[in-house]
């Protein structure tokens, strides 16, 4: 728990969607408009509301911090983690289930989403709520009462998905749905989804922040159901193709350290019966439930992965929901792996830490003009450390293997790669600080008054906003802007020649660009004074 929560409020935010998000939580808390998302004062309808809210809670609780805007997310992946570790608990048994959450936990996916601010952790839980309900509602020996409670749970949890990132959240698990009782050639899924009850508590939870917003602003509807779902997905529009195989190299690094285990993935699980159960029909019963069970993981992972890799638009956190269905499958082969097969699983991790630690003696090379090696040199050290971390659990593990102790080797593995890669994720900091206005905004603080305007010229730091405590006026930028500049142009600058008329009219001001654009102003005789520079922007002000 040290590791996951301790390091959140150690790392500035950086840009682009940790700034987005917190800046947009932020906005409802000053604004006290919780219906109508802002990004920047001006209106934003790409994401639906519900983790704003939330973040705009924890700033409200805990005071706006860099840990307040991550605690959303941090806490996701957590019951993430621990809702398919309990689920696999009940279904397979405790020892599956410690090892389900020892893999879902440890992977790296997971651990990445979870420690930074995104909206994807948020809507894998809910997801993952909704899988672990159904797998639970259909498991042997279940009253009537209960697969209805855990049925409604479903409900429940793919309109919180709805809320936290649209209609996404639907459309996976029913795709699941049907593509199962297809599979299966069995409707009994789909017969037992209580519909008519369902239904009403999915659309009581997900239907009235949607009816209000549309009412209050005539251009969400058009804007967010067409081109925020439909054009993203069947077009290039939001320039973020990638091709076919974008995300494989993301699910084989994700999975780490059970990268070398997905093959096994392949093979079947062991017999379900538990101590206590008689042959017969109940094994039997047993025996299709856990091959159901099987077959819900793999449509699951398999539907999320083909889903995302058809889409127009690619971005690596979509994939994010299928880990915890695949640490389920893992955790079930795991029950007839060998602990011979396990130690061979362990050479992909250390392979992949060992070549981490060999290009971390090469920072140099990655070093650039907006990159110096000053910025890459404590990460190089920190991967080195993360490195020894992971052998020091590696061995642990390989001795456990040798004892026999499949359940403590799994541990093992899991707290090494989680530490490691905690550590090495806490170093980004000195690199993420290119990518942060947190520098920007304390060379500013004694300067900005309470009514001093802020301009970002021709470029925009996400983080900006939230760190300044204030909007900004946007110069000659548009990018995800345009609804809200087309809606309201007067919170916006369309060109220079705008800024540079209101600049001299100013008796003070100060604004946030690119050393192209500080040049090209310097050429036009802007008087300026630079308060921050580093290799990729720097803040002026009037002198």
């Amino acid at each position: 728990m040290l590791a996951w929560f301790g390091t959140l409020g150690l790392r500035a935010l950086i840009s682009p969607d940790e700034g987005r998000y917190a800046t947009l939580s932020l906005g409802m808390v000053q604004s006290g408009d919780w219906i109508t998302p802002r990004l920047n004062g001006l209106l934003y309808f790409e994401k639906p509301v519900l983790q704003y809210w939330i973040g705009a809670l924890a700033f409200k609780l805990l005071g706006v911090s860099e840990f307040s805007a991550r605690i959303w997310p941090a806490l996701a992946a957590l019951f993430t983690t621990l809702a398919v570790g309990l689920t696999a608990a009940r279904l397979w048994g405790r020892e599956t289930g410690i090892r389900t959450l020892a893999i879902c936990g440890s992977m790296t996916w997971i651990m990445g989403n979870g420690l930074y601010l995104t909206l994807d952790s948020g809507l894998a839980l809910w997801l993952t709520l909704a899988l672990c309900a159904m797998l639970l509602a259909h498991r042997p020996g279940v009253s009537a009462s209960a697969q209805r409670g855990w049925i409604l749970a479903a409900w429940a949890a793919m309109a919180l998905a709805v809320l936290s990132k649209g209609l996404i959240g639907i459309v996976i698990p029913g795709a699941v749905l049907v593509l199962l009782c297809i599979w299966q050639r069995d409707l009994s899924w789909w017969r037992g989804m209580h519909w008519v009850t369902g239904l009403v508590l999915f659309f009581a939870i997900a239907a009235p922040w949607f009816v209000i917003v549309s009412m209050r602003n005539p251009a969400f509807a058009e804007f967010f159901f067409i081109h925020e779902h439909f054009a993203r997905y069947l077009t290039k529009v939001h320039h973020r193709e990638g091709a076919w195989w974008y995300y494989v190299p993301l699910l084989l690094a994700g999975a780490l350290p059970w990268t070398g285990a997905l093959p096994w993935l392949a093979g079947r699980s062991a017999s379900p019966v538990q101590e206590g159960a008689h042959a017969g029909a109940q094994a039997a019963a047993a025996a299709q439930a856990l091959k159901t069970q099987r077959r819900v993981l793999i449509v699951w992972s398999g539907l999320v992965f083909v889903f995302f890799s058809l889409s127009g638009s690619k971005l690596p956190s979509y994939i994010l929901p299928m880990f915890p269905a695949l640490a389920m499958l893992l955790a079930l082969r795991l029950r007839s792996a060998s602990p011979r097969a396990l130690r061979w699983q362990l050479g992909v991790p250390v392979l992949a830490w060992l070549l981490a630690l060999l290009l971390s003696t090469q920072a140099h090379r990655f070093a650039g003009a907006n990159s110096p090696v000053s910025t890459i040199e404590p990460m190089a050290h920190a991967v080195r450390a993360g490195a020894a971390i992971f052998l020091v659990g590696a061995v642990a593990a390989w001795l456990c293997l040798r004892a026999g102790r499949i359940t403590g080797a799994v541990v093992s593995i899991a707290l090494a790669h989680v530490f490691a890669t905690v550590f090495v994720l806490q170093s980004h900091d000195s690199f993420g600080q290119l990518k942060s206005a947190q520098g920007p905004a304390k060379a500013l603080a004694s300067y900005l008054d309470a009514d001093t305007p802020v301009y970002a010229v021709r470029t925009y730091d996400q983080t900006l906003p939230f760190y300044l405590r204030r909007n900004i006026v946007l110069v000659d930028y548009v990018d995800e802007f345009e609804l809200g500049q087309r809606i309201e142009p007067g919170k916006s600058l369309a060109n220079v020649d705008e800024f540079v008329q209101q600049w001299a009219q100013l008796s003070k001001g100060a604004a946030y660009m690119t050393p192209a654009a500080w040049q090209e102003l310097q050429q036009r005789g802007l008087p300026m004074r630079i308060v921050y520079r580093d290799p990729r922007r720097l803040v002026v002000v009037k002198p």
